[in-house]
């Protein structure tokens, strides 16, 4: 069992866990952590300061709630249903992208958000 998180975006709290990847230990040492994120489609991106470039888990086809990094646009991205790359109704990166974690509870309440919001990440316990 990975790291429990917490994402708290405006007045909303979603419950996270981090896999235990090299990855993810990387951005749970950057934890607590503040980001702007976009919108593109069903999820949202942003700037976060990790350093990993390669990855054999590396993949374009996520799942609902899924945390994971994106390289080319060094960004942290939250997925919660299609993007404008999906071929159906599941989320799909814009190109590969290594998963973090997932968001295990609140993950709905990113849909009603608007095109850009501030969101903090923090261990559980923290």
């Amino acid at each position: 069992m990975g790291t429990q998180i917490v994402i708290a975006v405006e007045n909303r709290r979603l419950a996270g866990e981090l896999n235990d990847s090299a990855a993810a230990r990387e951005l749970e040492g950057t934890l607590p952590h503040a980001v702007r994120l976009s919108r593109w489609g069903e999820e949202y991106y942003g700037t976060c300061p990790l350093e990993v470039v390669d990855d054999a888990a590396a993949r374009e086809d996520v799942e609902v709630g899924e945390i994971a990094y994106w390289p080319p646009g060094k960004a942290l991205c939250l997925f919660f249903g299609p993007t404008p790359a999906s071929t159906d109704e599941r989320p799909r990166a814009a190109s590969p992208v290594i998963p973090l974690g997932r968001i295990t509870a609140g993950v709905e309440l990113l849909k009603g958000l608007g095109s850009s919001i501030e969101a903090e990440l923090r261990r559980a316990d923290g």
